[in-house]
C-alpha cells in the first residue's frame, strides 16, 4: 500500500491571507487544479458571535478569477461544529455549498473536491464566505492539492 506524504504529494495553498473576519464576506484565493487529483478546501472558523455562515465553492477558467461561478456539481462536505469539544469531521450532505450552524463556537470544515465535478474548461478553484455582518467572526483557509505527480 502506497503512502501519501502530504509535503511530497500534496501542494498546499493558503486560500485567505490568514484568520479574516467574515463581516462584509470573504472571497479566498483562486488556485489552479492542473495536474490535481483531487483538492480540498480546508476552513477554520471562530465564531464570536452566532451566525449561519454559508460557504460556496467556486470554479473559473483562470486564477484571475476569470469566469468565475458558483459549483454546481454537489461535493463530500466535513463538518466539526465544535472543535472545543471534539475534533471530530462528521459526514455531511453531498451539497453544492455549506453553511455552518449559527452559535458561537470555533469550527472546521472540509470540502472535498475531484476537478473532472468543475466541467468544461474550468479548471481553477475558489470560494467565498458569506456576509456574517459581525466583525468579530473570523475564518482562515487552507487548500490541499493531492498531486498527479510527486513532488520533490
Amino acid at each position: 500500500m502506497a503512502r501519501l506524504s502530504l509535503p511530497q504529494d500534496c501542494k498546499l495553498v493558503t486560500a485567505t491571507a490568514g484568520p479574516v473576519t467574515t463581516n462584509g464576506g470573504v472571497t479566498c484565493d483562486y488556485v489552479s487544479l492542473k495536474n490535481v487529483i483531487r483538492a480540498w478546501i480546508v476552513l477554520q472558523f471562530t465564531q464570536a458571535v452566532g451566525h449561519a455562515t454559508a460557504i460556496q465553492p467556486q470554479k473559473a477558467t483562470a486564477v484571475a478569477p476569470t469566469g468565475a461561478a458558483s459549483i454546481t456539481n454537489v461535493v463530500r462536505v466535513w463538518a466539526d461544529e465544535d472543535t472545543g469539544a471534539s475534533d471530530a469531521l462528521v459526514a455531511q450532505t453531498d451539497a453544492t455549498s455549506y453553511t455552518v450552524a449559527a452559535d458561537i463556537k470555533k469550527k472546521m470544515v472540509v470540502i472535498e473536491i475531484d476537478p473532472i465535478d468543475l466541467g468544461g474548461d474550468h479548471d481553477v478553484l475558489g470560494c467565498t464566505i458569506a456576509n456574517s455582518g459581525q466583525a468579530t467572526n473570523f475564518v482562515s483557509g487552507l487548500y490541499i492539492l493531492q498531486m498527479g505527480y510527486r513532488r520533490a
